[in-house]
């Protein structure tokens, strides 16, 4: 899913396999870039920062593959940094 991230969350007890992640606050967006739907959290594998748009995996086990850790509670990861999303015209 195609995410723009809104926010930090600072934790300084959490679970041992988080250690070390940083965990972002998602909004998830159209394609168009509007909002769509609630916000969410995701571990961030590639570094992303605030107001970037970003690529999210959204499925537990897919995401632990991406951060190499078959324990990790996530649900969430950001897998990506988005330059540009290009739209093919819709044919009339």
């Amino acid at each position: 899913m195609i995410c723009k991230v809104v926010g930090e969350v600072v934790s300084t007890h959490k679970n041992p396999h988080l250690a070390g992640h940083k965990l972002l606050v998602v909004q998830p967006l159209r394609l168009d870039g509007e909002p769509d739907g609630a916000d969410l959290v995701a571990v961030d594998a590639v570094d992303a920062g605030a107001g970037e748009t970003v690529l999210v995996m959204r499925e537990g086990g897919s995401a632990r593959l991406a951060l190499g850790d078959d324990d990790i509670p996530v649900q969430a990861v950001i897998v990506g940094v988005v330059d540009r999303i290009d739209l093919l015209p819709e044919e009339a």
